[in-house]
Formats: structure tokens, C-alpha cells, sequence
């Protein structure tokens, strides 16, 4: 899979694809009914795949003082999207210029000069432009001006439920985690390089792997049972907290995983935590005695979840 970093890194031999645009957070099994008809498309006119997506995402960028949890990172919708067999994916950077820019001039100066795409794939809840300007039936418009088809798919349904990216953040707001493994299609994992923190949980005996999180806000908060990725041949199992530390006033959100019996320098490694259960919610301890009383249950919680739940 190959990534392009805005319109100006197009280059000859990008054009002419099948394509499709959209957040595609958390890459769900509604996102994927839509990559299989593109890629069923794609076969068909013997063309490449691309993916449009936005970054930030035009939710963060609307609403920058309180923006939606989000379920992906970008580096995260990469991985899913390559497990998908996507050809290319060009990311966009969601400004001031592109917000403003009409539905007519992003499909002239994206989509038709840009890519040269012969067919566009969209969800059935698309749309696009300044002040959302843009739908499926002036896309047909624009196809028809421009010489490119465009599909849409039906929503996708489970158990009666549309699946959207608003369903599988409400079940991991209420830790419903094989509520949320049925509207993904898998588990639910943040990926992410593990980077230096304050060495205190080291302190306390209970060493743990800190990733950043790359995004303002996360579904997730609290304790949860975990299992880490990427170590070895085996994904290790772990107890791990999301959240922002209210114990030392921190207001950045940080995810911290201890893995069990493992003792080994990680710094610099890129790693996946899988979301098995919840254990429980994050408090606001008085002491760091308390805590560390407190862990020591959480890790037996966790363990038992995990237990009923292999990897």
C-alpha cells in the first residue's frame, strides 16, 4: 500500500483508480462493505484502489475545543487499511482552505485532476463540500460533467443496528467489548511506539509499556484487560490503564500497559494492544498507597478476563 501525503504528492502514476472518501474511524464492517464493493469495482476495470481520508478529522478540526473520542489514529487506519488490500491512500489535511473549499471545486481539483478516478465509491450517508454542500445525487451530477461513475452502498445492519463509528464508540464507552468486536468485525486495539514516561508505576512494581495515543480524546477511560502485540511470537497479556492520571493532576490522556512477567527494554518499539474487558473505571485515588493496594487487584481481574477470553 502506498501512502500520499496531500493532492501536491500525486504523482503520473497515481492516475486513473477507483476511489472512495470518507473518516473511515475505526474502519468498522459498514467501512468495509464500502472497501469491498471498491475493490469488486476496481477488479472489474482492472485500476488500482485509492482511499481519501482526512487529518485531522473534520469533526476534530469543527469542534477543536471538545472534539468526538475518537476509535483510530491515523498510523491505525494505515494498518487496517493495508489489511484490506488497498492500492493507495492519500491523506488529506483537514484546514481552513479544504473546509472552505465547494463540493464542485474538491471534485475537480481532488478527484478528477488529482487522481483521474473513473469510478467513486461512497457510503450511503456521504457527504461533502463546504457546509456539507455536496451528496450522492450531485456527485451524479459531477460524474456525468466529468466522465466518472459513482456508487453507493446500503447501510450496514446488525441486529437491527446501523453499523457507524458513533455505535462502536458508544460500546466501548459502556466496555461492551464483544458488542464492539461484532459492529468491527475484530477486536478492538490501539498500535502505537513506545515512548518514556515518568518511571512512576516502575516505582510502584509495575513497570508498563506508555504509547502515545495520537488523538485529543479516547472512548476509552479506565482499567482494562488487554493483550500486546508485536512482542513475540505470542501476544502477552496485560492489564492496562487509559485515561489522564487524576492521581498527578495530568490532563493528557496516555495509555499504559504492564505486561505480566515481562521485563525487557521496549523503548522505540511500535506494539498493538488488543481490548479484551473492562475491569474498572478510573479513580481518583488519595495515596499512592491506595493505588498500589488497588493494582494488585486489577492485575488478578485482569487476569481472569483474559483467561475466559484467549487471545
Amino acid at each position: 500500500m502506498e501512502l500520499i501525503k496531500g493532492v501536491h504528492n500525486l504523482k503520473p502514476h497515481h492516475r486513473g483508480s477507483v476511489a472512495t472518501v470518507g473518516n473511515f474511524d475505526g474502519v468498522h464492517r459498514g467501512h468495509c462493505a464500502v472497501l469491498d464493493q471498491l475493490k469488486a469495482a476496481a477488479v472489474a476495470l482492472d485500476m488500482p484502489t485509492a482511499v481519501i481520508i482526512f487529518e485531522p478529522q473534520p469533526s476534530e478540526y469543527f469542534s477543536e475545543s471538545e472534539p468526538p473520542p475518537r476509535l483510530s489514529s491515523m498510523r491505525e487506519k494505515l494498518i487496517l487499511l493495508e489489511a484490506e488490500g488497498i492500492d493507495y491512500v492519500m491523506v488529506l489535511r483537514f484546514n481552513e482552505a479544504l473546509a472552505s473549499m465547494t463540493a464542485h471545486a474538491f471534485v475537480k481539483d481532488v478527484l478528477v485532476d488529482g487522481l483521474g478516478l473513473k469510478q467513486l465509491i461512497i457510503g450511503d450517508d456521504f457527504k461533502f463540500g463546504s457546509a456539507r454542500g455536496g451528496d450522492f445525487f450531485a456527485l451524479q451530477e459531477f460524474g456525468r460533467q466529468y466522465g466518472f461513475e459513482v456508487s453507493r452502498t446500503r447501510s450496514f445492519i446488525e441486529n437491527d443496528l446501523r453499523v457507524s463509528s458513533t455505535e462502536v464508540r458508544q460500546k466501548l464507552v459502556e466496555g461492551d467489548f464483544r458488542g464492539a468486536e461484532k459492529l468491527l468485525g475484530r477486536r478492538y486495539f490501539v498500535a502505537g511506539r513506545v515512548v518514556h514516561g515518568q518511571a512512576r508505576a516502575k516505582g510502584m512494581g509495575y513497570p508498563t509499556a506508555n504509547l502515545k495515543l495520537n488523538r485529543r480524546r479516547s472512548p476509552l477511560e479506565g482499567i482494562y484487560a488487554t493483550y500486546v502485540y508485536e512482542l513475540g511470537p505470542k501476544p502477552l497479556p496485560a492489564v492496562t490503564y487509559v485515561g489522564s492520571r487524576p492521581i498527578i493532576e495530568d490532563p493528557t490522556y496516555v495509555i499504559e500497559a504492564h505486561i505480566f512477567d515481562f521485563d525487557e527494554d521496549i523503548y522505540g518499539k511500535t506494539v498493538k494492544v488488543e481490548f479484551i474487558g473492562k475491569v474498572r473505571d478510573d479513580y481518583p485515588y488519595e495515596s499512592f498507597d491506595k493505588l498500589i493496594a488497588q493494582m494488585a487487584i486489577d492485575c488478578e481481574d485482569a487476569k481472569k478476563i483474559l483467561q475466559a477470553n484467549p487471545a
